[in-house]
């Protein structure tokens, strides 16, 4: 008799990322004797997703999922063999009306500020201690379980997770060199399915190092020099296909200055280095057309559009369930069923990239089977791709510092090193603002931080 697995869902309020998520692992036939606990401390949209969930199950006649909904963090987890983490601390109000409107005060201009930046320190800072928390309930609950973290900021909170409990099973995933292909493949009106690539980096900063077409002959050509002459000719990048807000500017810029392609959007990566966002430089957010404030608006759209998406998915007698681009669902199903699949996962580097930090998080190509999430070896990346990392890694590894030594001045120093806070503030102003944002988010911060 096939085993049943269970999948606790932590964060299962985040509603439409949650039927995207279930809805995968529902379209694998080979996984259908499962079990699905929805958590959330949010007892309406746990309700609303509970409702979405069982009407995925009655979509698909053949599965034989069961779903069940808790507000009970430990009911959950118990017995778990998948743990899927998506949650926000605070949520968008107040908590990121807050890493928006204080930094504002200082000249401090953000886009989506869940990264990096202040934004995403605060964001660390805020969600770190829950996810400890889940892996200590794991130690006792499921201690064999896997965790799929898909929380920003992605490097600070896997690498805290790993620091702290290195024995539980974790890897962090995004969807952001998925949609980078697909990006490219759009811009140069060719066969996604015939490109071929690697790539390796950090979460939000990982490129696109090899990267060619297979040709009618057989071949592969290298995409590149297509991508370089495009753009000098205004050709690419195209206008985006889901967000008028958001072209690919930025983007294309620094592939032209480093000569490869980083895997995540022009507006995230508009605040990791220093070049784009500075004060008094109102002509590089027209060049690039850079979205200030993109991720208040997008919140603010998503929640006025909840009310009338889940009136007519309720109306629905069946749900149209389409395959997205995550990795979860291949996850479960690679190590459920020993079929091998190859994702690109957060994992500790230890040596994966020999000329980054041995200690620090990287995303690379990693093979899923039943032993588990397996990365691969790297080694050697261009040392100008490794030192730009190396700004975002300074602070990726102050605020884990701070938060397993319980070290305040360690956040201080953390924006202090951060590309985009240092390029618009300064000493006295990172003070100060980093300051206001501990005293306005005390509710959400550990009690340390106010001693």
């Amino acid at each position: 008799m096939q085993k049943r697995h269970k999948i606790a869902f932590i964060g299962a309020g985040s509603t439409v990322f949650m039927k995207n998520l279930i809805g995968d692992v529902l379209l694998k036939p080979d996984l259908t004797d499962i079990d699905i606990m929805l958590m959330d401390i949010d007892q309406q949209r746990l309700n609303e997703s509970l409702h979405i969930c069982q009407k995925l199950i009655q979509s698909l006649p053949t599965t034989n999922a069961y779903v069940y909904a808790t507000t009970s963090q430990h009911e959950a987890l118990d017995g778990a063999d998948f743990v899927i983490v998506a949650f926000q601390i605070g949520g968008y109000d107040p908590c990121t009306i807050i890493d928006f409107d204080i930094p504002k005060k200082y000249g401090y201009r953000q886009t989506i500020a869940d990264t990096l930046g202040i934004g995403g320190i605060m964001r660390a800072v805020r969600t770190i201690p829950h996810l400890w928390q889940i892996c200590e309930d794991m130690t006792r609950l499921c201690p064999d379980a896997t965790i799929l973290q898909y929380v920003n900021p992605m490097v600070m909170n896997c690498w805290a997770m790993l620091e702290k409990y290195p024995h539980i099973k974790t890897v962090g995933l995004c969807h952001s060199v998925q949609n980078t292909l697909y990006e490219l493949s759009r811009d140069l009106d060719i066969d996604m399915s015939r490109i071929r690539y690697k790539v390796a980096g950090i979460n939000h900063m990982a490129f696109f190092l090899h990267l060619d077409y297979k040709n009618n002959d057989g071949y592969y050509d290298n995409l590149y020099p297509l991508l370089r002459q495009g753009y000098l000719d205004k050709k690419i990048p195209k206008p985006s296909h889901w967000n008028v807000r958001c072209p690919n500017y930025v983007r294309y810029e620094m592939m032209m200055r480093l000569g490869y392609f980083v895997t995540e959007s022009s507006e995230h990566f508009a605040e990791y280095v220093p070049y784009f966002i500075k004060n008094h430089r109102d002509d590089l957010i027209e060049k690039f057309e850079i979205p200030l404030d993109e991720y208040p608006k997008r919140c603010i759209e998503q929640i006025d559009a909840w009310k009338d998406d889940f009136t007519a998915m309720q109306q629905q007698e069946k749900l149209t369930i389409d395959k997205s681009n995550e990795y979860a669902a291949d996850i479960i199903h690679a190590m459920c069923t020993n079929t091998p699949y190859v994702i690109y996962g957060n994992v500790k580097n230890h040596g994966l990239i020999s000329n980054l930090p041995y200690e620090s998080l990287v995303e690379v190509p990693c093979l899923v089977n039943n032993n588990g999430v397996q990365p691969t070896m790297i080694g050697k990346i261009p040392d100008h791709l490794a030192n730009l990392m190396q700004t975002n890694i300074n602070t990726q590894q102050l605020v884990v510092n701070a938060m397993m030594n319980e070290d305040r001045d360690a956040i201080f120093h953390a924006a202090m090193l951060d590309p985009l806070t240092s390029t618009n503030c300064d000493l006295d102003q990172i003070w100060q603002m980093t300051n206001e944002l501990i005293i306005a988010h005390r509710d959400w911060l550990p009690a340390w931080l106010h001693q």
